[in-house]
């Protein structure tokens, strides 16, 4: 069923049970600062969905009758950013508490939304939202929860349901469509039949969608703890094969075992409270398939190759399974093939007796072992080297700290970029 008509519902304290104590402390600067300058402000989206289901949220949005010149006004740590969407980002530290204006439009026009500027109400901009679970606004002065689509029963009842007509909405913005499977993905909801049909049928409009945004989305699930599901939501919705047919591919035959293993015990990882580098997280959905690809081209040469061979194959790899749609920025691509490469140096494809383990001038060293880390969860037979290598780092750092480093001095007298170091490796023979 759709939904047409606004009915606004206000939830008290004693029903929804959110806590102020529980909410950042300067988001609630931030809401307390906007009304006392005249101005309604509210507490938006998933952040409001996430304190309802008891969680803590990892952003706090702001919604509010102020302009973003006059937000910027108000707040000195406040720039503005976005030209499609123009917002306001607060900063307190590395913390950034965004806040937007009350958007209006037509919700029932089916176009591409390109900009997104048109300033309204309340009850405007939450139809302009994507689920009802983040159409839901919190008043922190009042300590009450203000619905008017319905949100909060069907937050109660664990189910997505599109504000508005799904298949209006997935075409003004197709982006929607990853974020309802993330959502199934993060919190096991059910999701609407008409929202679920809509997906189906419209799946082939994601193309459309801003390369940037749909790569922020797969970067965000990397590090939720819930990818392994959100890849294979992904995959059943025939969404993967769309932006990324070459992985999607691969995970479709008999070896995509292997990448899904290596997001699964990145997900581990993410709910043990640790932070991985995204570049590390890049490396698992490619070196499985790099790995293969070094396999194929080289099973029937009498010499090893050199790793700067190798580098030339990655980089293929990574375009044909991440960068054919996305656009990575270009340091992170370099940083996760140094870490893909880097493995056949760590795990030689031809093993050297009586050979230590001497680690290289390479920034990248320590996250590729780090890599090998991840691998060696999956594959206990690389226990023992990954064991060795972070004994040869340790050792290293014990030697850098004493009053004699070459190492040391050499690095600080030449201060190279990452870039520049990446190319100046030395391309070994394994």
């Amino acid at each position: 069923m759709f939904i047409v008509n606004v009915q606004r519902k206000v939830y008290t304290k004693d029903v929804h049970r959110i806590e102020l104590q529980h909410i950042d402390k300067d988001a609630l600067y931030v809401l307390e600062k906007l009304v006392a300058m005249g101005h309604i402000a509210y507490l938006v989206g998933g952040g409001v969905r996430d304190l309802l289901l008891g969680q803590r949220p990892k952003d706090y949005d702001i919604s509010t009758s102020a302009k973003p010149e006059e937000i910027r006004k108000l707040f000195r740590n406040c720039i503005l950013i976005g030209r499609r969407f123009r917002l306001a980002h607060i900063r307190f530290g590395k913390k950034i508490i965004e806040a937007s204006t009350f958007r209006s439009g037509d919700p029932e026009d089916d176009s591409l939304i390109l900009r997104d500027n048109e300033w309204g109400t309340p009850e405007q901009d939450v139809l302009r939202r994507d689920f009802t679970i983040n159409g839901l606004f919190y008043d922190a002065a009042q300590e009450a929860v203000i619905d008017y689509v319905g949100g909060f029963e069907d937050l109660e009842r664990r189910e997505i349901k599109a504000i508005g007509q799904p298949f209006i909405r997935f075409r003004q913005d197709p982006v929607r469509m990853l974020r309802l499977l993330k959502f199934r993905a993060r919190f096991g909801f059910s999701v609407d039949h008409d929202a679920h049909t809509a997906l189906i049928e419209t799946k082939h409009e994601i193309l459309k969608s801003s390369p940037a945004r749909v790569f922020e989305e797969i970067m965000r699930m990397l590090e939720s703890g819930s990818a392994h599901v959100f890849f294979s939501l992904l995959m059943e919705y025939g969404l993967l094969p769309l932006i990324l047919p070459g992985l999607s591919s691969f995970l479709d035959g008999l070896d995509g075992e292997e990448v899904y293993s290596l997001i699964q015990e990145v997900d581990r990882m993410v709910k043990e409270g640790q932070t991985l580098d995204r570049a590390l997280l890049i490396t698992c959905l490619f070196f499985p398939l790099l790995q293969k690809r070094v396999q194929m081209v080289f099973s029937n040469k009498e010499k090893p190759p050199h790793l700067g061979e190798i580098q030339e194959i990655a980089y293929v790899v990574f375009h044909e399974t991440i960068d054919c749609f996305f656009h990575v920025p270009r340091r992170l691509k370099m940083i996760s093939v140094s870490l893909a490469v880097l493995q056949f140096r760590l795990v030689p494809m031809e093993q050297r007796k009586g050979r230590g383990k001497r680690v290289p001038k390479d920034p990248c060293f320590s996250l590729a072992v780090h890599f090998l880390y991840i691998r060696s969860c999956i594959d206990p037979g690389l226990q023992k080297t990954v064991l060795d290598w972070q004994n040869a780092l340790q050792n290293l750092s014990k030697e850098e700290v004493g009053s004699s480093s070459p190492l040391g001095k050499r690095r600080r007298s030449r201060g190279r970029s990452m870039t520049r170091q990446l190319r100046e490796r030395d391309v070994e023979r394994i």
